[in-house]
């Protein structure tokens, strides 16, 4: 008897404790799919960039647990998996008109951090392959600006602090880092004060009222004429480090 070839290309894996066949080749979250499981919560753009997909596995004979965006990794054979679209986290509330002092708020709103082992659990965790445990340090020591930094990639998927023994919620304390940063210390984008400038004094009001005016097949075309800029190679570079 000849084996059926669609058959060979399956692999075998366990959603939620319960066995399914999957084909080969397939990222976590199809393979749910395939699988027969109606994925709502726990999905997002698909792209890799919201962080709705954290999922948690391990593979058989294999005691190491992994974490991982299901939508960018694909299944192996003998993956457990269970599937985090939330985690319960401290999520502090503020308002940052009312911030004189960035760094001391961060630790005001999250004194948790204080608890910081040092065990890297969470940059081990990080799909992102982010510095967590470097940016939670520049948090405690009052850096925002290298917190910023560092945690720029961060889509809040929740993984860092679903592994983190010391009960860390490293992800919303560096977004309020990014915020307080780019609110109170960053330098002031001039051009762009320049431009909101020229928009107040109805500098693009006639361009846009001719757009407006445009059909939906015109602005189609439009848009696939428009001069596109290339990436230089130090967009490129700054896109992963």
């Amino acid at each position: 008897m000849t084996a059926d070839p669609q058959q060979e290309a399956l692999v075998p894996i366990s959603v939620l404790g319960n066995p399914a066949q999957v084909p080969d080749g397939l990222t976590i979250l199809t393979a749910l799919e395939y699988a027969g499981y109606r994925v709502i919560r726990g999905v997002g753009c698909r792209s890799g960039f919201c962080g709705a997909c954290a999922t948690v596995y391990r593979l058989d004979g294999d005691p190491q647990l992994r974490f991982a965006l299901g939508c960018q990794t694909p299944v192996q054979p003998g993956m457990r998996l269970a599937q985090v679209p939330y985690f319960p986290l401290h999520q502090a509330i503020y308002d940052l008109s009312s911030v004189a002092d960035p760094a001391r708020a961060l630790l005001e709103l999250h004194p948790e951090l204080l608890r910081c082992l040092g065990c890297n659990a969470c940059t081990e965790a990080c799909p992102q392959h982010l510095e967590v445990m470097n940016y939670v340090a520049a948090m405690i020591r009052g850096d925002l600006e290298q917190a910023a930094r560092l945690s720029f990639d961060c889509l809040s998927c929740g993984l860092c602090a679903l592994r983190c023994p010391a009960g860390l919620s490293q992800h919303p304390a560096a977004q309020f880092a990014r915020r307080a940063y780019g609110r109170c210390l960053a330098p002031r984008a001039r051009h762009l004060e320049e431009r909101v400038a020229e928009v107040r004094a109805g500098a693009f009001d006639a361009e846009l009222e001719r757009l407006a005016a445009l059909s939906p097949d015109e602005l189609r075309e439009l848009y696939r004429q428009r001069e596109v800029e290339p990436p230089s190679a130090g967009m490129l570079a700054g896109v992963r480090r």
